[in-house]
């Protein structure tokens, strides 16, 4: 096995994949006409650094090989099935962007030590996890993780698609694996199991997916999606947990540091989050909100935005 991938397995990391970095012309095309068609919604971002986004060897120079690893976030638990639904990334009381930044500094760490620190370009950013201009899951299908399926998720023949991807830039070269073929076949589950219909031909229309309603959106929940909600009120998991994939091989983490919150966390708190009924998260306060939810994915949503939510899902008797 290829050093870098044995040092990743090594740190706790679940899959680790190596791919040649050059430029993404496919995606480039797609990107621009899915962009022009508004499919962004409010993510303004997606349009900036461009470029950037579909080269690495742009957006890190001297970059020669995209790292790639995965972490499974299947959790061991599940809320109170009474609650307004939260989806199963944010479950964890630290939020996964901190969780996989620092792994991933242990990792460069690692590499560093094996490879000579000439191995990363340290004057600009070259570790990333969901907040950067990195197409993250192309470059996990390029580096032989799984497929992105048709609900638009990577899908690990071995862990499914309850993962999270953290990518390395490194300035030397690698053994690279091969690209991951699709497997999905004929299958549309996700597609049909969608309540706002935003999946279409292995493409999502962001402004009618119920994550980028319910997180993403700068402005409140159209009406026309208001009843399709199915109980989410910060992101969603529908089209995953249809998905035969993760029927067949979503297993429960077994990582300390993506365990939920617990009563004990918090002083006058009665219960876990997971335990929470739809009463209880309906009188949240913002004061226990910010503080419960402090080193939370779910604080980036807000106090006020998931209060709209959930007074929608009330509003309209779906919890």
């Amino acid at each position: 096995m290829n050093i870098v991938k044995e040092l990743a397995l090594s740190l706790g990391f679940d899959a680790c994949g190596i791919a040649k970095a050059e430029a993404l012309t496919e995606d480039a095309s797609y990107l621009r006409h899915w962009l022009a068609e508004g499919n962004q919604g409010d993510m303004h971002y997606l349009e900036r650094n461009f470029e950037k986004r579909v080269d690495p060897r742009i957006l890190v120079p001297g970059c020669k090989s995209v790292v790639v690893v995965l972490l499974n976030y299947f959790p061991p638990e599940h809320q109170n099935p009474l609650a307004p639904k939260i989806a199963k990334y944010a479950y964890s009381a630290v939020d996964y962007h901190s969780v996989l930044k620092t792994k991933l500094m242990e990792l460069e760490h690692k590499i560093c030590e094996t490879y000579g620190a000439e191995s990363i370009n340290n004057n600009v950013q070259h570790s990333f996890v969901d907040s950067a201009p990195v197409l993250e899951r192309r470059w996990a299908e390029r580096a032989g993780l799984g497929w992105i399926g048709k609900h638009t998720q990577l899908i690990h023949p071995g862990i499914g698609s309850y993962a999270f991807i953290g990518v390395l830039m490194l300035s030397i070269e690698l053994p690279y694996d091969a690209p991951a073929a699709g497997r999905c076949g004929s299958c549309i589950r996700c597609i049909d199991a969608c309540p706002t219909h935003a999946l279409k031909n292995g493409s999502m229309d962001a402004r009618r997916c119920i994550s980028y309603l319910t997180i993403e959106s700068k402005n409140g929940i159209p009406t026309e999606f208001q009843s399709d909600l199915s109980g989410n009120v910060l992101g969603c998991d529908i089209c995953a947990d249809v998905c035969p994939w993760n029927i067949k091989l979503a297993t429960p983490h077994d990582h300390e540091n993506l365990s939920p919150w617990r009563n004990d966390d918090i002083k006058n708190i009665d219960n876990s989050m997971l335990d929470w009924d739809f009463e209880k998260w309906q009188h949240l306060t913002k004061d226990e909100f910010n503080r419960i939810f402090a080193y939370s994915a779910i604080k980036r949503a807000g106090f006020e935005k998931m209060k709209q939510n959930i007074e929608i899902i009330e509003k309209k008797n779906l919890h």
